[in-house]
């Protein structure tokens, strides 16, 4: 028995009856402690000014009738730990191994696209940093046509040589095809409880978040909004801007010229606004990954530290459903520490510096859809 404040309790069948309910409709394993789990019902009940944990068990068993409440209510409990470049062996295979040859597969295609989902994204680290890699390995100028992707500024052959390090967080140089050109870049991203999702739409991270990347790469990608000695705050950075536009989500962030510089001053209030360029080839949306929604096929399919939270009935369908969307020749990212839980699916295990992807056949057999 858990008492959460006084004249409330909840029995430990409760919170076993919780669990179930959970795992029944999102198909989310709740693996907190009890007493973790007693804490967040406590903080609910407060806030929803309800009298009893039965009462919170009722809402829950109604939760059909209200698909947003369970993603609100799980807001808080999951275990949704992220960061820039979180696996950095994930994503130098991506930038070296696989996107130069993605690039050579579609340099027949005019205009080239290569989309990338980003399944479990949380708060955006992921999403961002997979446009981060993507723009360092690119060759200049090879990044949405639009004006808006990956150009820096630098010739193809600078573009290349600025590249060629393997620092934390840095990628290492790769090599591209010639003629590639009109290569548009589509990142989705998607997670199941709806604050994340906002927070990754704004892309405003403080400072600390960013602690380890290279400072290059910082200038590069963020512009730095508040210094806590009256620069811009974080709040008027996301204000509408003068055309109406959502300063900080939709359209051209107010940002102002200075970049951050190499090296930050140890600020707890200075936030860091990921730039229009980067944001600009990211989409997000909410999305609960054990019911069969299709949103179209992918060139490449993250999905990193999700399984471990499914039942392993949920895992199985989940993986079956991502090989259905990965394109032919598309690779599946997992963490290092899972396995793939469906081996009868045709999935060819690749090694690149030490980091393992699991990739569908180009001639992928009909049995298991293209």
């Amino acid at each position: 028995m858990h008492r959460l404040m006084p004249g409330i309790t909840i029995l430990e069948h409760e919170l076993s009856e919780l669990r179930l309910l959970v795992e029944r409709q999102v198909g989310i394993l709740l693996d907190c402690p009890n007493s973790v789990l007693a804490a967040h019902v406590a903080d609910y009940l407060e806030k929803e000014e309800l009298e009893s944990a039965a009462a919170l068990l009722d809402r829950v068993r109604a939760g059909d009738q209200d698909p947003g409440f369970l993603p609100w209510f799980l807001d808080g409990v999951l275990n949704t730990s992220t960061g820039f470049f979180r696996h950095p062996g994930a994503m130098n295979a991506l930038a070296q191994y696989v996107i130069p040859q993605l690039c050579a597969r579609k340099t027949d295609e005019l205009p080239a696209t290569i989309r990338i989902w980003s399944a479990g994204c949380a708060t955006g680290e992921e999403p961002y940093s997979i446009a981060m890699a993507i723009c360092e390995a690119l060759p200049n100028g090879s990044g949405n046509s639009n004006g808006n992707g990956c150009a820096n500024g630098n010739s193809n052959k600078d573009a290349k040589s600025s590249v060629s390090r393997n620092t934390t967080g840095g990628i290492a140089a790769a090599s591209f095809p010639q003629n590639l050109r009109d290569l548009s870049i589509h990142i989705v991203g998607t997670d199941l409880l709806p604050s994340a999702v906002q927070a990754a739409e704004r892309g405003l991270y403080p400072q600390a978040a960013l602690a380890g990347l290279p400072p290059a790469m910082i200038r590069a990608s963020f512009s730095k909004i508040a210094n806590g000695n009256g620069g811009q705050s974080a709040a008027e950075a996301l204000k509408p801007a003068g055309n109406g536009s959502a300063g900080g989500v939709n359209g051209d962030a107010r940002i102002p010229s200075n970049d951050p510089p190499a090296t930050f001053s140890a600020n707890g209030n200075a936030h860091l606004l990921v730039k229009p360029r980067l944001r600009s080839l990211v989409t997000f949306n909410t999305m609960n990954l054990t019911k069969p929604v299709y949103i179209g096929r992918f060139d490449c399919i993250f999905c990193m530290d999700v399984l471990p939270h499914l039942s392993r009935t949920q895992r199985s369908a989940l993986v079956e459903r991502l090989h259905l969307y990965l394109e032919p020749g598309g690779y599946l990212f997992l963490s290092q520490t899972e396995k793939l839980c469906a081996p009868n699916l045709n999935f060819r295990p690749e090694v690149f510096d030490g980091y393992t992807m699991h990739r569908k056949p180009v001639a992928a057999s009909a049995a298991y859809g293209r």
